[in-house]
Formats: C-alpha cells, structure tokens, sequence
C-alpha cells in the first residue's frame, strides 16, 4: 500500500526552506515557490500512489466526492508539526496534481507587513466594506488577518471569520472572534454571512469574495452597520469596484454602484516582490479611499476617473501602486526590475536618487 509520507516530507523542505507554495506533480519533480521563483526538486518525484495517499488523508469526504466528480477541489490540513496548509488539488492532462499554499504560524503583527499607516487606521472604523484585492499569492489573506489582529488587541468587538479553509486562527484577546470554515461548519460563504447577522457581530470577515450572493450578502451586512472585509482577486483598486458591480445583473448594477458608493470605506491592492538583498519579500500596497468624491464616481458609474483620485488624493492617504513601489526602490529594498514587474503601470515606478528629494 501507497505511503503519502514523501508528501509530507517534501512539506517539510519546504517549510525548512521558507517555501511558500509547493506544486507535487504526477511522475514529475515537486516543485517550491520560494519569494515568487519556482525551484524544482529533481530528484524528488512522487507517484500517484503516493498522491492519492495523501489526498485520502488531508481531504474531507466532501472535498474527495467533488474531486471525483469534477476533477477539482479545495481543502485545508491542520498539521501539528508543518502548520496550516491549504490544498488545491486537480486533474490535468499528464495525471494528478496538488497545489499547497504554506500558511505562517503566527499572525503578523501589522507593523511588520510596512504597509501604509492609513492601512492601520481603518481598524477603527465601525461599519463599511473594506476590500483587499490583488492577484493569487499577492498577500491579501496575510494583510487582512493583520488588521483583525489589530482590531482584536485593540477593542471590544465580536468578530466572525468564514475562510476556506480558516488561515489563521486567533486567539480573543479584547475583542470575541468565532472562525468558521466552508464545508467543516458552513456550506457557504453566502449562507455563513446570512447566519452571521443573527449571531450579534461587530465585524465580519470573508476569506474570498467569489460569487454574486456573497458579494450581495457582504454589500448588506456592510449597510446594516457592521465593518466587513473581504479579499477580491483583481488586477488593481479600480477593478475591483467593477468587478464587483459586474458581477450582478444589468438590471441591478445602478442599485448596486449606489449601495457601493454608500458602505465602501477602502480598496487595498496588494503586491509582494522579492527583496533586493536576501531573502524574504515586501509587500506595497495602493490605496484608495472613499472620499466624496470617489464615492460620487463610484455612483454616476465613472471607475475611469478612480486612478486619477488616487494620483491626486496624497494627501488624505492614497497613494498608487506605482507610487509605494518607486518609495521602495528609492529605500533599496525591492529591485527597479522586479518593482516594474509587478506595477500595472511601469513607466510610473520612477528609480530616483536619495538626493532627488
């Protein structure tokens, strides 16, 4: 009989080697994210006896039916010695394949992720929608659960967390927190958010906004006086407000840019590239705030005009991507190349010298 132990054993190099992500691939070489570069192992391949092996054991029964009868599916393992690991597991062409994101231990502090201060200030408010968006592996998940942490040493508040799976578990400090994973306590997160608002919240956390009734049902509970966050996969903070209004019907889009225009306080879109010297990487940010005036383009359905808000709104706290990454650049910390990789705009990210001013 199969062992899923090579599995486990290829976690831990990973783990050992500050991996973020680990690709085992069918009679291939299991391949390590590390600071957004793939590494291969190639002396490390694994069978697909071995695959099922491990997927027997770290998918619910649930996830294991869907598997089978889609060729796709997601789980999360809670793992005593290699931590929190959520799995995307898939059929493709050449067989099977498992996609693992390595979850950290601990919640960072927010001080630590060096994002801007008006990021940390958002803590404070009692009621609206704030979204952090950004592309796959882009530090969405990290940053919100950041800003929970801060909301939970600070104040007295009940939060609730739906995940897929729960990446981060925190303990109540001053504030009550209840997490809740899809498939293991909720079948959706529609249906989390709906039970929630019985459940006397303060503040409401959505792992992924990833459908209509979800994004419906955060818009609601953003309205009826609770602070919501969400992450949303979009390229920039424009998008994302697109995007979201795209994802209803045309019937229903002019009601919902006005319910937008109303609940949301913030768009943070995130990136993280890999630092100039040493490992590790750095996250920058864009932020745009809900001023009346972004609220009043959001409403008349004018998106167009929200990244010159942005370029002209310093001095309340936003800033573009392109402006957090030429900052580091500047610093030393992120490389000219690797900062225009990432930029949606490049020709912005500037190299300037300390002198320049």
């Amino acid at each position: 009989m199969a062992s899923a132990l090579r599995v486990y054993e290829a976690i831990a190099i990973a783990r050992d080697r500050c991996a973020s992500d680990v690709h085992v691939v069918e009679g291939g070489p299991v391949v390590l994210r590390i600071d957004g570069r793939l590494d291969r192992l190639a002396a490390w391949i694994v069978q697909r006896a071995e695959i099922d092996a491990f997927l027997a054991q770290a998918l619910d029964e649930r996830a294991r039916r869907r598997l089978d009868a889609h060729g796709n599916a997601d789980g999360g393992l809670h793992h005593g010695e290699l931590g929190t690991i959520r799995i995307h597991a898939y059929h493709e062409r050449a067989g099977m394949r498992i996609a693992m994101r390595l979850l950290a231990a601990n919640v960072p502090a927010l001080e630590m992720l060096g994002l801007p201060a008006i990021v940390g200030r958002l803590a404070e408010r009692r009621s609206g929608l704030l979204l952090f968006t950004g592309p796959t592996g882009s530090g969405k998940s990290t940053a919100m659960a950041a800003l929970i942490d801060r909301i939970n040493r600070t104040q007295e508040r009940h939060i609730v967390t739906v995940e897929d799976p729960v990446e981060y578990v925190h303990a109540s400090r001053l504030s009550m927190i209840a997490h809740c994973e899809i498939g293991a306590d909720v079948s959706s997160f529609a249906e989390a958010l709906r039970g929630f608002m019985r459940a006397d919240p303060d503040v409401v956390m959505v792992g992924e906004m990833r459908d209509l009734e979800t994004m419906a049902a955060a818009i609601t509970a953003a309205e009826t006086g609770h602070l919501v966050l969400g992450t949303l996969h979009s390229p920039d903070t424009a998008t994302s407000v697109d995007r979201l209004v795209d994802a209803f019907p045309g019937d229903q889009q002019r009601q919902i840019r006005t319910q937008l225009s109303q609940t949301l306080i913030a768009v943070i879109g995130m990136r993280l590239l890999p630092l100039r010297v040493g490992p590790g990487r750095r996250a920058a940010a864009e932020v745009l705030l809900a001023t009346d005036a972004v609220r009043a383009m959001i409403r008349d359905g004018k998106t167009y005009l929200l990244r010159n808000a942005i370029v002209t709104g310093r001095a309340s706290g936003m800033q573009t991507l392109e402006t957090h990454l030429s900052d580091l650049v500047l610093r030393g910390e992120v490389s000219i190349e690797e900062a225009r990789r990432v930029a949606e705009h490049p020709a912005d990210v500037r190299e300037l010298s300390r002198s320049a001013g």
